[in-house]
């Protein structure tokens, strides 16, 4: 995840670069110095803030595009009078680099809006990066199932569910003090909170079987109880979150 860690950082900077920019471009009446200022730094700030928008929020990439040119245009009027043209200093009637400054504020306010939604996008993007990680180990599972390893898949499964039901538990804050919590341990945490008795009663019985396949003194897993397993590990990481 350093990728996006980076992202966001770079997000935060960009923010906080166009604020700067943004008070730069409204001394175009008051102070040209600080107004080209504007000019010489928008550009490398625009392809930085697009590259984002195009990854974070691409239905809004053409709104943020149009406010810095519109090519579709038929006239230029305070309306439709771009940052382009600020940068070119573009004067006509009331239309000044001045004007440009509301269709910057809405760049910046898209920016936010990345930012209101990178959070959501990274766990959604973690989730189903784990979700592909289970759907091989419970392929490894079935794998083992058919050569005969009931233990082995098993012992696999019990893995799964437990790593999904912490990940479970971290996102709705519920704490489990035990060091190394079992699938009894979350199901006892996560009944009335995440589902009912049922529910549990289901999931104790998965622990059941998951503990029958662990312990090598006790008798041998059957071929239905590992089918159970399976099919109810699949059942636990696609429908409790």
């Amino acid at each position: 995840m350093n990728e996006y860690s980076d992202i966001k950082k770079e997000l935060k900077k960009l923010i906080s670069k166009g604020n700067e920019l943004y008070k730069a471009l409204g001394m175009y009446k008051e102070d040209r110095t600080n107004f080209f200022d504007f000019v010489s730094g928008y550009e490398g700030w625009y392809s930085k803030a697009l590259s984002i928008v195009k990854q974070l929020l691409p239905d809004r990439v053409e709104d943020f595009i149009i406010l810095y040119t519109n090519n579709k245009r038929k006239e230029l009027c305070y309306s439709t009078y771009t940052i382009s043209d600020a940068l070119r200093m573009v004067e006509k009637g009331n239309c000044t680099p001045f004007v440009a400054i509301t269709s910057f504020m809405r760049q910046i306010e898209i920016l936010k809006a990345c930012e209101d939604t990178f959070d959501s996008k990274l766990y959604n993007l973690k989730v189903l990066l784990q979700a592909d990680v289970f759907d091989s180990e419970i392929d490894s599972a079935k794998h083992l199932k058919k050569k005969g390893f009931y233990r082995a898949a098993g012992a696999i499964c019990g893995v799964v569910i437990e790593k999904h039901f912490s990940e479970v538990c971290k996102n709705r804050g519920i704490v489990i003090k035990k060091k190394s919590p079992t699938i009894a341990d979350y199901n006892d945490a996560l009944r009335d909170i995440v589902y009912d008795i049922v529910e549990w009663r289901k999931i104790q019985r998965l622990g059941d079987i998951r503990n029958l396949c662990d312990h090598s003194k006790d008798r041998e897993p059957t071929l239905d109880e590992i089918e159970d397993l399976i099919s109810g590990t699949e059942k636990v990481i696609k429908t409790i979150f």
